[in-house]
């Protein structure tokens, strides 16, 4: 970017007259959307109610406030010097797109002044003269607005198609105020056709207001039509391909089209463009444009599931925005049927549709790493992956198809729903595969088959279908061959696990059986069983089953307290023992003079 050094006399940036002209490259070119900021200003300052007077003031005023800010005076209060924007302050280092509205608003100012005198003339004739003046001055402040966007370089492809059909538009009006019919016929299908294709191109909650434009026009180009007497020259006349701005039409508008795509202001799905607002999901989606790149560059499976976790994220962000600015904004939260309502719930279901999509992709992944590790016979975080661990990722990928079935707005989308269920039919068969191999591994053979069965119907219903990518198609294939492999297998288990086998054929088979029986419970059925040798042998159940006991009794049995049971010494033996004590003990009594006293 060029920086101007030096000020001129007054202290202001070096004029156009002053300072010969250099060539400079913008970071960024300028942008100004002139009917839009036209429009609004008219709605909200009058013209709502058809008073061109107050928008005339508000013009005047605005310009004042614009001139000092951007520090363009026209000179001080004594004396008066008049300064234009000029191409040197669009391609200064302090350039801004406010430089643009001060030509813009001279115009609206002329224009209003111009209405207001056309009111006034109903009853004072002489004033159509003021009428015109103040149209050429409008022109030619217009003009100025476009020589400024196009030789400045400075501004953007939209800004300059808007500036040529405003410009139009004002010329046509002088030239039809002037009674020269077919100039201004001319003039006003410029303008029709410069704002026929920006609507054609700019998303659909921006295309009214140049619809009612177009609208307004219609009008002025049949009275020009009648009066150059030929109903058709109108028609002609869109045909033609007149000098300066129509002759730049298509390449002003591939530069636009650019331009949108490259700061994806919009996005293009099933048939449908969407704008896109909120700065994070311009920034994710962006991101989301070298998102395959990346992803084919990893080095290995983990590395793209972690590129793709990462982008996972992002969209979860970016959703949280979008439905966070519908909650704030009242008009989006209330007004149901508002077309912006739509295309943002559109958006989201954008969004949605994305963040599904990248998440199977990353399941995807997984079960891709987990098949690989169980094919090697490597572990993964440290354990062994089994059959039901893929069982399980392969549910978590019809959940996710079934959430895309139930978008916003799309459960009537036929088409839409047809690719889901038919995507759906193929990852059912690698469950149902997956299954079968679960349940193999149980010893539950016919629900194995059966499995495996309905998994062969559902790979034949996914191969005639023509809407399967064709990675996704080569698994099928693969998927087909394994089932017929492994229904063999799962009966030929099927008949050796069979009661009914003879018993020669169960040891000459060199089959071990497994029986959830304890050995105790069936000593008289001998088996080979390796389970026996194990560290777990099944031979006694522990702890042991329980078994029912009868509960307390109503009433208590105390008539035990009363009762006298006999006396059984003389069975016993004790009342001998205690004879043979007494004779000893009194023998020495005697002999020594112990005893009772007689009393």
């Amino acid at each position: 970017m060029v920086v101007l050094e030096g000020n001129g006399g007054d202290g202001q940036p070096i004029s156009a007259d002053e300072e010969p002209k250099l060539e400079t490259k913008l970071s960024s070119p300028l942008a100004l959307e002139i009917f839009r900021v036209t429009k609004d200003a008219q709605q909200q300052h009058g013209l709502r109610h058809g008073d061109y007077q107050r928008y005339r003031g508000y013009c005047s005023r605005r310009l004042r406030r614009l001139r000092k800010v951007l520090k363009i005076p026209q000179g001080d209060r004594r004396h008066y010097r008049r300064r234009d924007v000029t191409a040197t302050h669009l391609t200064g280092s302090n350039s801004e797109s406010r430089l643009l509205c001060v030509p813009l608003l001279q115009a609206e100012r002329a224009w209003a002044h111009a209405m207001q005198l056309r009111q006034e003339a109903n009853t004072e004739p002489r004033k159509r003269f003021h009428l015109v003046s103040r149209l050429r001055k409008a022109c030619t402040h217009a003009q100025m607005l476009l020589q400024l966007c196009e030789q400045s370089g400075a501004c953007d492809a939209r800004t300059q198609l808007e500036a040529g059909a405003y410009a139009a538009w004002l010329g046509g009006a002088l030239l039809l105020e002037l009674q020269q019919w077919r100039p201004a016929a001319e003039s006003l299908t410029r303008a029709q056709l410069v704002l026929e294709k920006l609507s054609a191109a700019l998303p659909e909650e921006e295309r009214l207001l140049y619809k009612q434009k177009v609208e307004e026009l219609k009008p002025s180009l049949r009275y020009c039509a009648y009066n150059i007497g030929d109903e058709s020259a109108a028609g002609d006349l869109v045909a033609m391909r007149g000098q300066g701005l129509i002759e730049n039409l298509d390449t002003l508008m591939a530069q636009a089209k650019e331009s949108r795509s490259g700061v994806m202001h919009e996005v293009e799905w099933r048939g449908r463009r969407v704008t896109v607002r909120p700065e994070k999901v311009r920034l994710f989606l962006i991101a989301l444009q070298d998102l395959d790149k990346s992803v084919a560059s990893a080095q290995s499976v983990q590395a793209k599931i972690d590129v793709l976790e990462n982008v996972l994220m992002d969209c979860k962000d970016a959703i949280t925005a979008i439905k966070d600015e519908i909650k704030n904004d009242p008009k989006l939260k209330t007004a149901t049927e508002n077309q912006q309502l739509s295309s943002i719930n559109y958006l989201l279901s954008y969004l949605m549709y994305l963040r599904l999509v990248r998440t199977i992709e990353r399941n995807n992944l997984l079960v891709q790493q987990a098949e690989e590790a169980r094919k090697y016979n490597v572990q993964i975080d440290g354990k062994k992956v089994r059959p039901q661990d893929l069982t399980r990722l392969y549910e978590i990928i019809l959940q996710n198809y079934v959430e895309l079935q139930q978008l916003p707005g799309f459960e009537n989308d036929a088409g839409y729903q047809k690719e889901i269920e038919n995507e759906l039919k193929a990852y059912r068969a690698f469950r149902c595969y997956y299954i079968a191999q679960v349940l193999t591994g149980l010893r539950r053979f016919r629900e194995a088959l059966a499995m495996l069965e309905r998994c062969s119907i559902y790979t034949t219903e996914s191969l005639a279908s023509k809407l399967l990518d064709n990675q996704l198609l080569e698994k099928l294939r693969v998927l087909q061959k394994d089932i017929e492999s492994c229904k063999f297998e799962v009966h030929a288990d099927s008949v050796l696990e069979d009661d009914d086998e003879d018993e020669e054929s169960k040891f000459t088979s060199g089959k071990s059986y497994k029986d959830k029986k304890p050995l105790v419970d069936r000593l008289d059925d001998y088996r080979e069983e390796s389970q026996v040798l194990t560290k777990n042998p099944n031979i006694f159940k522990m702890p042991p089953p329980m078994e029912a006991v009868p509960c307390k009794p109503l009433f208590f049995d105390l008539a035990c307290n009363f009762i006298e049971f006999p006396n059984l010494d003389d069975k016993t033996g004790v009342a001998n023992n205690k004879k043979q004590g007494a004779g000893i003990t009194g023998l020495v009594k005697g002999f020594l003079g112990w005893g009772k006293s007689d009393k």
